[in-house]
Formats: C-alpha cells, sequence, structure tokens
C-alpha cells in the first residue's frame, strides 16, 4: 500500500492527541508534586508545537504511513522534570511517570465510549480486535475512535514495559527495595538498547500483543 494523504490525515490526530497528552500528563503531576520544570519551560501546554519532536512526531509517523505500515506508532519530546525538585522524590516519581500511560488508558476509554456512541447510532459496524485490525468502517470519527484505542492502548503497555527510561522502569524504580531499585537504574543508560534487542528479536511482540488482546477484549464490553 502506497502513500495515501486521507489515511495518513485520519492517524494524525488520534496520534497528536496521545503523545501530546501523555506528555502533558507527566508535567502536570510533576507541577502538582512540587516540580514546575515544565511549566517554566513553556511545556505545561495541550498545545502540539511545544511538545513536537522532529523524528518521534513528525519523521517516524510519516515513514510509517508511507511505507503502508498496518501499525502507527510516535512519541513527543520528553517533558522536563527535575526529580530532585518533588516533595517526595522516591514516591512521586511513581506518581508522575505512571501519569503518561494513565493518561492513554483514560484516553483509550473516552474513544471506546465514542465509539460504542457511533456503533449504537448505526454510525459505525466493528469491534476492537486484539490485533488491532479488520473493521469495518463508516465515516472518518469512527476510523479516528478505534485508531484512538489503538495507538493508546499500545503507548500505555508499551511505556510499561520496566525497562528505564520508559515510565514502566521509573515506576519499578519507585517501588522496588532499595538495592533492586538501584540495580535497575544503573541500566538506564542502556534501556532503549534493551527495548530495541527485544522488538528486532520479536520479543517485544510477544509480551506486548497478549496484554494489548486483554485491554482490547475488556474494552469490548463496553461496545
Amino acid at each position: 500500500m502506497g502513500f495515501d494523504i486521507a489515511s495518513a490525515a485520519l492517524w494524525i490526530f488520534p496520534l497528536l492527541l496521545a503523545v501530546v497528552c501523555h506528555e502533558f500528563a507527566h508535567g502536570y503531576v510533576a507541577y502538582r508534586l512540587g516540580d514546575p520544570t515544565a511549566a517554566s519551560e513553556g511545556r505545561l501546554t495541550l498545545n502540539p508545537i511545544a511538545h513536537i519532536d522532529p523524528f518521534g512526531t513528525i519523521l517516524m509517523p510519516a515513514i510509517l504511513v508511507m511505507v503502508g505500515s498496518p501499525y502507527m506508532f510516535g512519541y513527543a519530546k520528553p517533558v522536563p522534570v527535575v526529580w530532585s525538585n518533588l516533595r517526595d522524590p522516591v514516591r512521586d516519581m511513581v506518581y508522575v511517570a505512571a501519569a503518561g500511560p494513565a493518561m492513554n488508558i483514560f484516553l483509550a476509554l473516552l474513544s471506546t465510549i465514542l465509539l460504542s456512541v457511533l456503533i449504537n447510532t448505526g454510525l459505525f459496524t466493528g469491534q476492537i480486535e486484539s490485533a488491532g485490525q479488520g473493521f469495518a468502517v463508516a465515516g472518518p470519527l469512527g476510523v479516528m475512535a478505534v485508531r484512538s484505542i489503538q495507538l493508546n492502548v499500545l503507548l500505555a503497555v508499551f511505556n510499561l514495559i520496566p525497562v528505564p527510561p520508559l515510565d514502566g522502569g521509573r515506576v519499578a524504580v519507585g517501588l522496588l527495595p532499595h538495592n533492586a531499585a538501584m540495580s535497575l537504574s544503573q541500566a538506564e543508560p542502556y534501556g532503549m538498547f534493551i527495548v530495541f534487542g527485544l522488538l528486532v528479536t520479536g520479543v517485544l511482540g510477544n509480551i506486548l500483543a497478549p496484554v494489548m488482546g486483554l485491554v482490547f477484549s475488556v474494552l469490548n464490553l463496553l461496545i
């Protein structure tokens, strides 16, 4: 499948909403817990321009669309957080890190409610499949609702992998006993290499697919 402007346009809004709200949630929770860094740097906003990462928000999604990838992924510029500014750095790190995936689950839930309304009014037919594909759709709003569910579930589950610097790694560091937390935190410089290795070997897909399938199944109960 070649480049399709209409198809790309229907990915743009759900993707921007997912990644911008993810980063905003990190910054907002950090601000409420004592760190004003995101606010002082103009990042405590839902304006997508403030969060755009040239590669993660523009180039990578564009490449995926152009090559006809059945999957879409992207990310925004990480919101800056100075952990030492937090009132209780170890405890509050967990809340700040968990805020991003929690926001994505919330957006997936809202999108599911929208999809349910569209289905029950006859404007959309289909259900969320564990593979995230194969919908019969009617109307751009229905398409965007489905893609919003897919993107937000993927971002939430992916970011909860317990490898720093992913959100799940920071949550694990905050919850583990001191010695185990220190050992895990020392892996942070190599974290993305570990994730990439899991990706190219197919291990990451084997981990994510059943968890995402479970989340999709739960959301399907609301439709």
